[in-house]
Order: structure tokens, then sequence, then C-alpha cells
């Protein structure tokens, strides 16, 4: 089980959603990283309006601006695996913006292989 308490650190990188990795999604790409680098865990929110370097408003609300919408990679993990992680970035991320934040994980833990026992009636316990 994977259990990441106390100061950490939150990698998080801007993107547009149909921004690519040698034809596959750039968020898909940072997120198979970062699973095969061994960080705690990533996750893929999709905005519904923002700009950026480009100072050209994306949004959900009209359907000509909606091709591009901002994604955004969040990653947390202590702070020597997330930089260990940065190079992968620089490789990846030509256009977009990459930031850090020092944070404090209260509770973090990863499920086990142990499925949860079931009662009599078959259903799960907490």
């Amino acid at each position: 089980m994977t259990r990441l308490t106390g100061r950490a650190l939150r990698l998080t990188v801007f993107v547009g959603e149909h921004d690519t990795w040698h034809h596959r999604p750039l968020y898909s790409e940072i997120v198979h990283r970062a699973h095969a680098a061994g960080l705690a865990g990533a996750s893929v929110f999709r905005g519904i309006e923002g700009f950026g370097a480009s100072s050209v408003i994306h949004t959900s609300r009209l359907l000509s601006l909606s091709e591009d919408l901002p994604v955004a990679i969040v990653i947390v993990d202590t702070e020597e695996r997330v930089r260990a992680f940065l190079p992968q970035l620089d490789e990846l991320v030509t256009e977009g913006l990459v930031t850090l934040e020092e944070c404090e994980v209260i509770r973090y833990a990863g499920r086990d292989d142990t499925p949860p026992a079931s009662d009599s009636e078959g259903k799960k316990s907490a």
C-alpha cells in the first residue's frame, strides 16, 4: 500500500486539450510517464474556459472556440520524486505552463490488492 503524508510538492502542468506527443494526447503521455516513474498519482482536469500565452480565450460556451480547452495535469509526491520527473516534462511540454507548489498531504493511502470483505448477502463491508 502506498502512503504519502506530510510535506510534498504539487506539480501542475497546463496545456491545451489538443496538444499531442507522437499522435497521442499530451496529457495522456504525461500521466503514463508519471505512472511509469512510480509517482504517487496524477489527475487530469479539463477546463471549461481559459487563456494562455496566446491571449485567445477558449471556452466551452461557444462552439467555435471550444476546440482546444485548457487541461491541467496535477501530480503530488515528495519533492525529490517530483523534481526527478521534471526532465521528462522538458522533453514533452513545448507550449504550456508548469508550476510547482509546496503542499502538505494530510492523508493519502493507495488501494491494496486485497478485495473488500463481503457479508453473507454479498454486500461489501466498509
